[in-house]
Parts: C-alpha cells; sequence; structure tokens
C-alpha cells in the first residue's frame, strides 16, 4: 500500500462492488478501417506523472515504477483483471496446494517460459527474488511480504515448496511481486542494489522489452519478440513522464497521448470528444483524516521491549473520544462528495471497502452530518465558549488544532478548507498548513501532527491492513500505525481473519466485520470517501478490454487502426 497524494475520483452508484463504466458509448469506428487480420505495428503513448525510481521490482514501489515493471516481469500470480483475485491467468504459477495445517505450499510453474535472451524463467528466479527482498542491506519496500515466509525450496526447476511461519489468507497477494532475472545478478546478492540492470534492464520475461529512459521525458519499451503469450502486435509502448494533469489532458484531447489518468474535473471535457473513451471503476483507496491519538510533542513507540503496550501520554485534545466523536459529524460528508470530487466519490464508515464485498459491512452507516449534535457532545462534556471568541474551552484548553495537508493535491487544499470552516463552526480553531510532501510524511511518519489529511492507495483485495492498526506499527519515523492506536480486541480480530483455518471467505467475514465497527466507534480516521480511478484512453486501437483491476491486462493482443 502506499499513502496517496493524487486523487483519484469514484463513482457513489457502484458504491457496493467494483464496477467499471465506460463512456462516451457507443463510439463509431474510426474512418478507414478494414475489416480483417490485425496488424502489427503502432505506438502506445501513456501518461505517468513521475520519473520511475528504479528498474528492479523490489528496489521500488511507486505508481510509475510499478507501472513499467508490469510490462517487463514475470509473477507467480496476478491479479484476476474482473474479480481483483490473485489466480494463475497471466502468470507463472498454473496451479498450486497446501497442506493440511496451511503452512506449506507448493507451486507448479509454467513450462516453456524464457528471459528474452532466450534464459528459462523457473524457481530460481522466484527464489532469488524472494531472497534477496529479505535481506535487510537490500532495503527493497516490499520486506513484509516476504516476512512471513519462512523458507523457499526448490524442488525442480518448476515446482517451488514455500513454507510459511504461520498460516496465511493471503499468501497469493504476498507472491505478487515481478521477479528479477537471477541470472543476471551475483548469487550472493552483493549486486542487486548497484546492478546496472536497475537503471537499464536489458531482458524481460513480460510483453515488451525495455529501449531507453530520458528522465523527465520518457520510458521507452520494445515488442518482446519472445513473450509466452505471444509477442504484442504494438511496435512500442512510450511512458510520457507528464507531472501536470492539466497537460496530459491537453495532450489526450490533442491526439498525442493514447491513455491517461482523469480527475474528476475533467471529466466533462471529454464528455464531446468522440475519439477518447473513459473507464471508471472503484479502486482501493480511500481519503481520511488522521486524528493523532498520542502528544505529538513526545512520540514514542506503541510496544515496549517485552512487547506489551506502551502507555501513550495522549493528545491533550484529540487524546478525547467525546471530542473525536463531535467533530465526525460536523463534517458534510455528502457535500463533500458532490461540490469537491463532483460526484465522484461516496461516503465511507470504516476501512474496508465495498469492492471486497464479503468483508464489508454494509450496514455500517458512515457518520451523520449533524453539527447541533456535535455542538451538545462537546457542551456536556464541559467545552464551552466561556468568552464568546468562538473557541471553545475546557479547563486551561481551547480547541486549537492544526491540519496538515501535503501540497501537490489541489482536492486536498479544497477539502481542508471546507473541514476548516465546518469544524470552526462548532467551535474549532482550525488551522490548515500546506507542506511539501517531503516534510508532510516526515511529520505524519514522525507523529508530529494534530490532524492530517491523506489516503491510501494499493490496500488490495484482501480486507487485512493490520500494518495501519497494530501497536507494533507505531514506530514514530516509519511505522503506518501514526495515529498511535491501541486496541486489544482489534489485535486480536487481525490475528484470527488473516490465520482462519481453511480462509473460506464466510469464516473470515465477521473479524473484519467486528474490527470496522470497532474503528467506526474509536476514531484513529475520520473516514471520508471511497476512491475510483477515471481512464482517458483512444479509440483508435482496438482489442482493448478494459477492467476494473487491470487496465492492461490483454495488452499484447491490442491492435492500431489503419
Amino acid at each position: 500500500m502506499m499513502l496517496l497524494f493524487i486523487l483519484a475520483g469514484c463513482n457513489q452508484n457502484n458504491a457496493l462492488e467494483r464496477t467499471k463504466s465506460i463512456f462516451p458509448t457507443p463510439t463509431p469506428t474510426p474512418f478507414g478501417f478494414l475489416s480483417g487480420t490485425p496488424q502489427p505495428g503502432g505506438v502506445w503513448t501513456r501518461a505517468i506523472a513521475a520519473n520511475p525510481e528504479n528498474f528492479n521490482p523490489i528496489l521500488a514501489a511507486d505508481s510509475a515504477s510499478v507501472a513499467v515493471h508490469a510490462m517487463l516481469y514475470p509473477a507467480m500470480v496476478r491479479q484476476d483483471p474482473v474479480t481483483g483475485q490473485y489466480g494463475a491467468a497471466n502468470a507463472m504459477a498454473e496451479r498450486w496446494e497446501s497442506s493440511p495445517d496451511g503452512r506449506v505450499w507448493t507451486f507448479y510453474l509454467r513450462s516453456g517460459v524464457t528471459w528474452s535472451d532466450g534464459d528459462p524463467v523457473d524457481a530460481n528466479d522466484f527464489k532469488f527474488t524472494y531472497d534477496a527482498i529479505k535481506r535487510s542491506e537490500i532495503d527493497s519496500p516490499y520486506q513484509r511480504l516476504a516476512a512471513p515466509i519462512e523458507a523457499i525450496e526448490i524442488v525442480n526447476p518448476l515446482t517451488v515448496r514455500v513454507t510459511l511461519t504461520e498460516p496465511r489468507c493471503d499468501l497469493l497477494s504476498l507472491l505478487r511481486i515481478g521477479w528479477m532475472p537471477s541470472h543476471r545478478y551475483a548469487a550472493d546478492f552483493s549486486d542487486v542494489v548497484e546492478n546496472f540492470s536497475n537503471q537499464d534492464p536489458d531482458v524481460s520475461a513480460g510483453p515488451f522489452v525495455f529501449q531507453s529512459w530520458i528522465p523527465g521525458e520518457s520510458v521507452v519499451l520494445q515488442r518482446n519478440n519472445r513473450y509466452w503469450q505471444g509477442a504484442p502486435l504494438m511496435e512500442r509502448m512510450i511512458f510520457r513522464i507528464v507531472p501536470s494533469a492539466e497537460e496530459r489532458l491537453n495532450l489526450l484531447l490533442a491526439g498525442d497521448l493514447d491513455e491517461s489518468p482523469v480527475t474528476p474535473d475533467q471529466l466533462s471535457s471529454l464528455f464531446d470528444a468522440p475519439t477518447i473513451k473513459v473507464a471508471s471503476a472503484s479502486t482501493d483507496a480511500y481519503d481520511f483524516i488522521a486524528i493523532n491519538l498520542a502528544n505529538p510533542e513526545a512520540p514514542q513507540r506503541g510496544l515496549t521491549d517485552d512487547g506489551a503496550f506502551r502507555f501513550q501520554d495522549p493528545h491533550p485534545i484529540l487524546g478525547d473520544p467525546i471530542v473525536r466523536e463531535a467533530m465526525s459529524h460536523a463534517i458534510d460528508y455528502r457535500g463533500i462528495v458532490s461540490a469537491i470530487y463532483l460526484g465522484q466519490a461516496y461516503p465511507l464508515a470504516a476501512n474496508v471497502l465495498p469492492i471486497v464485498p464479503w468483508a464489508f459491512d454494509a450496514s455500517l452507516e458512515p457518520k451523520t452530518y449533524n453539527p447541533d449534535l456535535s455542538r451538545s457532545l462537546l457542551e456536556d462534556n464541559g467545552w464551552i465558549d466561556t468568552n464568546r471568541n468562538g473557541i471553545r474551552e475546557k479547563d486551561v484548553r481551547a480547541l486549537r488544532l492544526t491540519l496538515n495537508i501535503p501540497d501537490n493535491n489541489p482536492y486536498y487544499k479544497r477539502i481542508a478548507e471546507t473541514l476548516e470552516d465546518q469544524l470552526n463552526a462548532i467551535g474549532f480553531d482550525i488551522t490548515v498548513q500546506s507542506l511539501d510532501v517531503t516534510t508532510f510524511t516526515r511529520q505524519l511518519l514522525g507523529q508530529r501532527f494534530d490532524l492530517a489529511l491523506s489516503g491510501w492507495a494499493g490496500l488490495g483485495i484482501d480486507p487485512d491492513d493490520s500494518e495501519l492498526w497494530e501497536a507494533a506499527t507505531d514506530r514514530p519515523g516509519s511505522g503506518f500505525n501514526f495515529t498511535s492506536y491501541q486496541n486489544a480486541r482489534i489485535e486480536t480480530l487481525l490475528a484470527q481473519g488473516i490465520t482462519t483455518p481453511g480462509c473460506q471467505p464466510q469464516d473470515r467475514a465477521p473479524f473484519y466485520r467486528e474490527i470496522q465497527q470497532i474503528l467506526h466507534d474509536d476514531l484513529p480516521y475520520i473516514f471520508l470517501a471511497g476512491i475510483v480511478h477515471n481512464i482517458g484512453y483512444t479509440t483508435r486501437w482496438g482489442g482493448l478490454e478494459p477492467e476494473p483491476w487491470d487496465f492492461y491486462h490483454n495488452v499484447h493482443t491490442w491492435y492500431r487502426f489503419p
């Protein structure tokens, strides 16, 4: 998962399941199209907002790098483009089986797959990749995915056995990382961080091979004639680096881009664009207000050295659950969805999204907008505006708080302004502080904040999000439990949910539904909205089948109209 600082939209009408919509439809067949066998050729140009960090699949988790990795590297499992479940389609594993206790999994790999230099793709590449991820000196951002793996045994080149430290219902999602070409790296992992392939990869087992990278301009990939599903019809794929959303839209409308993400306020510009379609689908992402439950002047780890909860000096204002509850009812979520997300969002009650229908608690209602209730809660709890300056006080404390936002997201700025107005209307004194992304992240992870507006993306299809709520991840400077949330019942439920015998959804669901209710009541976050992604793409190509979880799942079959 990653912190989300660039807004995507979402479709409230599709809130109960991950669905797709494509408009405008129908699209006329481009003039000059002739029926017959599609011919090879053509260049597909897509937009990314930033430079990729690294072309080694275990060294970078930024969205630009991951997009390129998907075109170059094989993986044990891939997400089904429709359901999001991890499986064998387009993947190296043809089938697998597990031991009765759920700790030992045996994977049988696809035969006949080679790297672009002719070397076979086999179990050695998988083991090398995950052994490298686990090495602390390599410092892979995917270390947590490999941590539950106790051992990897190569039974033969096409059979691999994975032993876990404990049964894990999310095992397949842990095995989603692209494989490194082990024959291109030192066997002792000594060159993994510095290998030239990290910036200029010379082999691939995906539909394309790397051709060139000009930082700040483009990444160019070329057809892989050895691709195991058949060489793509398109000759090249170009990732054009365009940081500005406005410029991306203009390039898309001008025909200089074939595909680009589209922000909610840009959708109306595409309604009358006959050469562009838009695919919209709910994503595994949401926006939230993080509430620091501990004293931001003295951050400390959530656990003692012996693993017990460490007492946290509570935040002088936000440590009060009544204050958090009052805040949650002072916010007009549906108004924000309508006016700022432009209808491309839906209010959210808790941490599990409706795209995971078996775990999502549809009976749990989002917080209601009721500022009168907020005022009553505060007054009954002793928060009174005694000097009538508009700010409530209690003892020597006043309801003065700072709301941090990253400065690269104009939607967050508008949301923050609305939050400021609505919270101040019930007796708070909220100051919005816009910070560069580096400073924002440092203060958020460092737990040096009162309130922070942010979001999570890439949550995946499994509802386990233990990194956000367990005290073990309350680590100032690095851990994702930056609200210093502590709840022993939550920790028990998370452990039960991820290790349920048999891993059947109906057996796991009760644990996650109880977690949603607890977080809804405790409010370490104020959940704002679920998010979907809007993708604008050209009608000049055929064969596209955009699906909610993977736009490019059949890219090797796309063809350019004459």
